[in-house]
This record gives structure tokens, sequence and C-alpha cells, in this order.
């Protein structure tokens, strides 16, 4: 079962991701109790990506993203510098702050966004394409899953209110 999941993940990363590197080093693997089809993949005991039952695809965990920065330069968003706060907190990204996406992109792929250095601020789904978020100066171009600082308190927010 194990082999035939490391082929399943190979193949759908593949399809999903076009990575085709070795990627795959260390991983463990959870599977359904009741399916017993594949749900979770680990490295050393911490969440790198879930299958997402309707449709079989993988979604990453911010670990799983930072480790898929490391050798993908594909299916990423750069924001401007004053939308970092927001999306590292868990907030939409507008596109009248994308700086550069990926042409790879389409409505409905699961997406890194990065700072002007590369630095993970979050994962999400793209609403819509790579090339319309960067054309477009209205509206949401990626619906944000989870920032880095989505269960820490923001640097901005650290201050304490006015009374």
């Amino acid at each position: 079962m194990e082999k035939w999941s490391r082929l399943q993940l190979r193949a759908l990363l593949m399809y999903q991701l076009s990575v085709n590197n070795n990627i795959l080093e260390g991983v463990s693997f959870e599977y359904s109790k009741r399916t017993g089809r594949l749900r979770r993949v680990l490295s050393n005991g911490r969440l790198l990506a879930t299958v997402r039952a309707t449709d079989g695809f993988l979604v990453p965990s911010l670990e799983g993203a930072k480790k898929l920065l490391k050798t993908l330069d594909k299916y990423t968003v750069m924001v401007s510098d004053e939308a970092v706060p927001f999306v590292a907190s868990g907030h939409s990204v507008f596109c009248k702050h994308v700086i550069w996406a990926s042409r790879e992109i389409r409505a409905g792929d699961e997406v890194m966004v990065v700072d002007r250095h590369g630095k993970l601020l979050a994962i999400g789904k793209a609403v819509i394409s790579g090339e319309e978020m960067v054309v477009k100066k209205v509206g949401v171009g990626v619906r944000v899953r989870r920032g880095v600082y989505s269960d820490k308190r923001t640097p901005t927010s650290s201050k304490p209110l006015a009374t």
C-alpha cells in the first residue's frame, strides 16, 4: 500500500503541480479508517498536505508549501509590501496588490502567496487566472486558506488599543 501511495502521490504532483523531482523523500502517509484511501501526507509527524475528498487533489499545508517553494516557482503569487501583514494574517489577496503571478495559475488552483523576497505569507485558492490577477486592479485574486500569522498575533496588531 505504501508503494502504491508513493506512485499515486508522484502522479498527482506531476498532474497538479508539474513537479517531477524527488520531493517525496522522508514522507509518510495517513489513510482513512473507513475507506482506506490516502488522506494525509506527513513528514516527521508534520502535515505537508491533505487529499481533498471531492476531487482527490492535494491541498498543501504551510509546511508543505514551504517545502514546495524550495523546488517550485510555479503556482506562486507575489504581493506588494503594503499587503504583507494582511495576507500573512489570513486575509484575501486583492488584485491591486499583486505584483507578479505565475502564468500557470488557473481559477481554482492551490497557490502560495509570497512577499517580494520570496518568503511564504499564505496558501490559498486562486479565484482568477494568474495573468488576470496582474492585469486587473479590482476584485479578489486569491482566497487565503491560512496565513503564516493566522494562529499568532501579527506584528502590526501587537500594539495595545487606545482607550
